[in-house]
């Protein structure tokens, strides 16, 4: 049986690596037993919002990708993804959430999100 895999958003990937007890119990449970795939984009955002002081994190963002290498894996943004972020209804302004629903809808993969703006983009999200 081949379990599909989920994309976690910039706030669910935070999370997972610094307050894994602030998860939902039914995140906690997906991503344990199924593949983790965290957009080029999250780290990117981090690396921003760091710079900024707007986000503070225990470990440097290569640190973290290094550290969770072996549970995640990085996508990259395709031409394919921003074909799709070209169609989205602005229902969502934040350009790196913008372009993880466009990387799940072209994907066909669940989101794990707290952000109910996801919901108008059609996208599963996990959360509850």
């Amino acid at each position: 049986m081949t379990i599909q895999p989920i994309l976690l958003d910039t706030n669910a990937f935070i999370r997972m690596i610094q307050s894994p007890e602030l998860l939902t119990p039914k995140v906690q449970k997906a991503i344990q037993i199924t593949e983790l795939i965290v957009s080029i984009a999250s780290p990117w955002e981090m690396t921003i919002k760091t710079s900024l002081g707007k986000l503070n994190l225990r470990y440097s963002v290569q640190e973290i990708l290094d550290r969770h290498s072996h549970i995640i894996s990085l996508l990259p943004i395709e031409p394919k993804h921003l074909a799709t972020l070209s169609t989205l209804p602005h229902h969502h302004r934040d350009p790196f959430d913008r372009i993880i629903i466009a990387q799940a809808i072209t994907e066909s993969i669940p989101v794990v999100s707290s952000d109910e703006a996801f919901d108008g983009y059609g996208v599963r999200r996990i959360w509850e």
